[in-house]
């Protein structure tokens, strides 16, 4: 195993014990990285579900006008590529060429620093995953929102519950399997989040955004720290695989009651 060397991907890999591992939890910028995933992940996973949940909502809305199309618009952007999504993105929130900037000067505002603010770009970078990751998740929540059995709404309104009690009693509860993947895929797609964010800032303002795998590449390959880089990787192969049990425990824990 990599880890344990000092691979540089030319030559030996020299038997290196457990060093790679204490040089990683001494570097401050693999905390920072950790710690700005997280955040990335904690704002773009609650993000995704609402939209692609409310937008499933009023597709299968007996009220909804035109739902083949729309379904045809909304997964658009899951057809589009990461690297396209970051470079879509990236024009649209450009300091000075950005078609965002360019309508709040027209009406006479400021231009916005989207890319040199580092909680800016990273929202910035919020919304494009949200945006890309909400048309996937948005067909899981209609097949699951169609499996409903209706009589339960109809037994609702006889007893006079109204439309946000029939959401929160009945719909929530009945596609909680379905809300549970959504979370879970959501939360792992974002915690090794790559390609978007490289062509949307490459981490940047400078190296603030730089999330984990970013710093995985950039240790591996740009500096040819191959072993240190695969000792990273094992820390985030730990990581994804403690979310995903504690996720399922959870899970496990509220079908039991």
């Amino acid at each position: 195993m990599y880890s344990f060397t000092d691979y540089t991907g030319i030559g030996s890999a020299d038997f290196v014990g457990i060093d790679n591992y204490t040089t990683l939890f001494s570097d401050a910028s693999f905390y920072q990285a950790v710690m700005r995933t997280f955040l990335y992940a904690v704002m773009a996973v609650p993000l995704t579900y609402v939209l692609s949940l409310a937008i499933a909502s009023l597709l299968v809305s007996r009220f909804a006008k035109g739902k083949s199309v729309a379904r045809v618009v909304f997964f658009i952007p899951w057809l589009v590529s990461p690297i396209v999504t970051g470079v879509i993105w990236r024009w649209m929130f450009g300091e000075n060429f950005g078609l965002v900037n360019f309508l709040i000067a027209m009406f006479g505002g400021s231009t916005v620093h989207w890319q040199s603010n580092a909680n800016l770009s990273l929202i910035v970078v919020v919304f494009a995953a949200s945006w890309m990751g909400t048309a996937f998740n948005m067909l899981l929540f209609i097949a699951a929102l169609k499996n409903v059995p209706r009589a339960y709404y109809e037994a609702a309104e006889l007893d006079g519950a109204g439309s946000w009690a029939q959401f929160r009693n009945i719909t929530l509860p009945s596609i909680a399997p379905t809300s549970f993947i959504v979370v879970l895929l959501s939360t792992i797609n974002a915690i090794k989040e790559f390609a978007m964010i490289i062509a949307l800032n490459d981490g940047g303002p400078g190296t603030q955004n730089n999330l984990f795998v970013q710093y995985i590449y950039t240790t591996g390959f740009k500096k040819g720290q191959i072993g240190y880089a695969s000792a990273a990787s094992i820390v985030l192969m730990v990581i994804l695989m403690i979310i995903a049990l504690v996720q399922l425990w959870f899970n496990n824990r509220k079908a039991e009651v």
